[in-house]
């Protein structure tokens, strides 16, 4: 029998648990609130008090500024939370709670991810990342030596590495262009991507959002161009999935990797890989797996032991964006961008790096500040003031990147506009 005392004890750690659970998270009456409010994502970009109610879904630290959400997001509590209980869960007994009861669950999220990006489930795997996906297409697919690889100088370092390994020991041959920056012209970018394509050209690698930059490249268009030529073209989405609006019909794309510990706030080392159903028997996994499954798009998942929580989790992430809805955080996203950077902008000394024209960019922008080093002011922006920042050291975008997210504060963009203008103004303190 519980004593009296003890079933104090146990009301009160369930009071304590009920409140950090919801400390940082949707309270029910401020979900039906945000569920009820039927305003147009541009009227709901600059509220305020709107999205003050979002920011509490969060149990990030205030005492810094971060300002890099591009390599990787915090999650928001109820994130957090439904990690942990799976977590936990599987380590009651894990040959059984984690392989038997939580790994067929993943198919409940394959679905979900398949539907929220318009494709079938049959064509998602899950991933640990963008990085992964993306060289299961790269080395799944068979070249040659003297086989010609396209892509730009722009594109992500460790996506070039794998190739330039292929180069080193299979002899195939990497070719890299430059893009503009900003590039506000479709046909600009989609000539660049066919003025290089040679009778050799077997492969294009291409971003969806180049990291450097936050700069957003016409997928459709160059897919389509190089389909038209028998080449198949991988899209790096490591920055697009759960950052801003879109489906596969707007890419049309037959091979798509993303991170979703980035911008739909999933947890760390989770990513998504969408490969079209009729590709997937001529794509190699990059972990073998039994020819059972050739044409199924679970041979990609083929890593040994893994974690179930991670996975399971991503469910909570989807349910918090689409409880947000995706038109309405990206409006957000572009509108906190927006402020920063067009303060910036006016000071002669400010170039940005990104467009603004909301077909081009969201959240990630890039700037630089003539006759400022960019590295210093970055180490200035952290020892001194604890604000986490990206500088950029690629030869076309020299600069700094800023990515705010859906917790950032106007108070915080204007604190760190202050500071900034202030080194235009007076330099770097020495």
């Amino acid at each position: 029998m519980v004593s009296i005392k003890r079933r104090q004890f146990l009301a009160g750690m369930s009071t304590a648990l009920v409140g950090s659970h919801m400390l940082g998270a949707f309270n029910p009456a401020i979900a039906e609130e945000l569920a009820q409010d039927r305003r147009g994502p541009l009227d709901v970009a600059a509220d305020e008090k709107f999205w003050f109610q979002v920011q509490q879904a969060f149990t990030v630290d205030r005492s810094l500024m971060n300002l890099n959400n591009g390599g990787v997001c915090p999650s928001p509590a109820s994130v957090q939370e439904a990690m942990k209980r799976y977590l936990d869960f599987s380590n009651h007994a894990p040959t059984y709670t984690m392989w038997r009861i939580l790994e067929p669950q993943r198919e409940t999220v394959r679905d979900r991810l398949a539907r929220h990006f318009g494709c079938s489930s049959e064509e998602i795997a899950l991933t640990r990342n963008a990085s992964e996906g993306l060289q299961i297409c790269e080395l799944g697919f068979d070249l040659k030596s003297g086989d010609e690889v396209l892509t730009t100088d722009q594109d992500y370092p460790r996506m070039i590495t794998t190739f330039q390994q292929r180069e080193r020991r299979e002899g195939i041959v990497l070719k890299q262009f430059p893009l503009p920056v900003p590039a506000e012209d479709d046909e600009v970018v989609v000539d660049l991507f066919r003025r290089h394509i040679t009778p050799k050209t077997k492969l294009i690698l291409m971003c969806h959002m180049i990291n450097l930059t936050g700069q957003i490249l016409p997928v459709k268009k160059v897919v389509q161009m190089a389909r038209q030529r028998g080449i198949p073209v991988i899209v790096d989405g490591a920055h697009a999935f759960g950052h801003f609006d879109f489906k596969l019909q707007d890419l049309d794309c037959d091979y798509y990797a993303t991170s979703l510990h980035k911008w739909l706030l999933a947890p760390h080392g989770t990513g998504m890989l969408y490969v079209r159903k009729d590709k997937i028997r001529d794509l190699w996994a990059m972990m073998p797996a039994h020819e059972k499954l050739d044409d199924d798009i679970r041979k990609y998942e083929e890593i040994g032991t893994h974690p179930a929580a991670n996975y399971l989790a991503i469910g909570e992430a989807l349910a918090f964006h689409e409880g947000i809805g995706p038109a309405r955080k990206e409006a957000r996203l572009r509108y906190l961008t927006h402020y920063w950077a067009k303060r910036l902008k006016v000071h002669g000394k400010v170039k940005l790096n990104t467009s603004l024209l909301p077909k081009y960019s969201c959240a990630l922008c890039n700037f630089n500040v003539e006759g400022i080093d960019m590295h210093q002011l970055g180490r200035y922006l952290m020892n001194g003031h604890r604000i986490i920042t990206t500088p950029i050291d690629h030869g076309d975008c020299r600069g700094m990147r800023i990515t705010p997210n859906l917790y950032t504060t106007i108070a915080e963009l204007d604190r760190f506009c202050d500071i900034v203008e202030n080194v235009i103004k007076k330099g770097l303190p020495s």
